[in-house]
């Protein structure tokens, strides 16, 4: 068990380089293609290809077999990130990000409902946990990575590092996983995959869960790919400085995940998932009038520190909604997510633009406390058999 938690752990990792890579970069991908800025951001809105094409993917993980359709995304990765580094016309570009996305949703989703069908429950706690810190380093690591190659050699740079660690992540799963044992397989015929879907939504826990979770990414993750825009209109032009501001979002889900023990100890699941919107909602409003480029930092450790407490309780709940076809449900919280980061950088770049940061960030800030609290009022009533606490 601890060898396939290690191997799905670096494969997680690997997928998760590449989800917040290309914020930090978006200024100089727009300088090449002559394009606007808000233009290069919807590269961000491509990615929410991972979350879309759920609804696909859980069902033919449920029916061919997880390792599977995980080591067949990293295939598709490994070869979207070397074609992005070649491309000359930014829509290509923006067909490469679709495909990653893609590529990205056979690895966290799919781990987690292996790591379910292998670990008993009272080990679940644990293990999820394990590749939640897997998937906050790996989006720390591309965010702060990705600014510092771009400035040293050329923001293509970036996607040679991405699909070389892509490959080495395919061999060492293609190996790693060959024996791995998840699960009765289901049918994947039209009628049996939308009676299964049907007995999915049937849950109220589960309808709770997706609209949540819809909203917490609409309110939260649109401002990623502006980070640098804002940044450089604020006199910063260092790409290096934009991916450390991204990847203090992810020291905050870091710090979340080393203290979740004592903060359940000491605040209870409910309060956890209003202060986590609280904590998110302050991170906004400390980042609405432009401060310093340490201030924003600060405030992105806070927000991503208040996302996780929100979040990943939510997913407590997820991870248990149906343990016969995990891969389905899991496969919907994960849409749902993207559904609303898809949408979220479009509004942003709207509010961006015609209201202004200071209004558009505090409207945000608004909705992820009221996300918090009706998660917490809605959900906890009913609390799940098992915690999952990360380390």
């Amino acid at each position: 068990m601890n060898r396939t938690l290690n191997v799905l752990s670096f494969l997680i990792f690997a997928s998760a380089l590449s989800v917040q890579a290309v914020n930090p970069i978006i200024p100089q991908i727009a300088a090449e293609f002559f394009i606007l800025p808000e233009t290069a951001a919807l590269l961000a809105a491509a990615f929410a290809a991972y979350g879309l094409t759920q609804p696909v993917l859980g069902p033919v993980a449920d029916a061919v077999g997880k390792t599977k359709v995980m080591i067949a995304c990293l295939a598709l990765l490994t070869v979207a990130s070397f074609l992005s580094a070649i491309v000359t016309q930014f829509w290509l570009l923006m067909v490469l990000r679709i495909l990653a996305g893609i590529a990205c949703g056979g690895s966290f989703p799919i781990g987690m409902a292996i790591v379910s069908d292998l670990a008993p429950l009272s080990q679940r706690q644990v293990t999820i946990g394990r590749l939640l810190t897997a998937t906050i380093s790996g989006n720390l690591l591309g965010a702060a990575a990705a600014g510092v190659i771009a400035d040293v050699i050329h923001w293509r740079g970036v996607f040679i590092v991405l699909g070389v660690i892509s490959t080495a992540a395919l061999v060492v799963g293609l190996f790693g996983l060959r024996h791995v044992a998840t699960g009765p397989r289901h049918p994947l015929d039209i009628r049996s995959v939308l009676r299964r879907n049907r007995e999915i939504l049937a849950i109220r826990n589960a309808r709770i869960c997706y609209l949540m979770v819809a909203f917490e990414a609409l309110f939260m993750f649109g401002i990623f790919p502006y980070v640098a825009v804002l940044l450089l209109r604020g006199g910063e032009p260092r790409a290096s400085i934009a991916g450390l501001v991204v990847a203090a979002f992810a020291i905050g889900g870091m710090v979340y995940s080393l203290s979740v023990r004592q903060l359940l100890r000491w605040l209870g699941q409910k309060n956890i998932m209003m202060a986590g919107g609280v904590l998110g909602a302050v991170g906004l409003f400390i980042v609405a009038p432009g401060p310093s480029w340490p201030v924003q930092a600060f405030a992105f450790a806070a927000m991503g520190c208040g996302f996780y407490m929100l979040h990943a309780s939510i997913q407590v709940y997820v991870t248990e909604l149906a343990p016969a076809t995990r891969s389905s449900a899991v496969a919907f919280h994960t849409f749902s997510f993207f559904v609303g980061g898809g949408i979220s950088p479009i509004a942003y770049g709207l509010g961006l633009e015609q209201l202004g940061a200071p209004i558009t960030l505090s409207i945000a800030a608004v909705g992820i406390v009221v996300v918090g609290v009706v998660s917490a009022q809605l959900l906890v009533k009913a609390p799940p058999e098992a915690q999952p606490l990360p380390r």
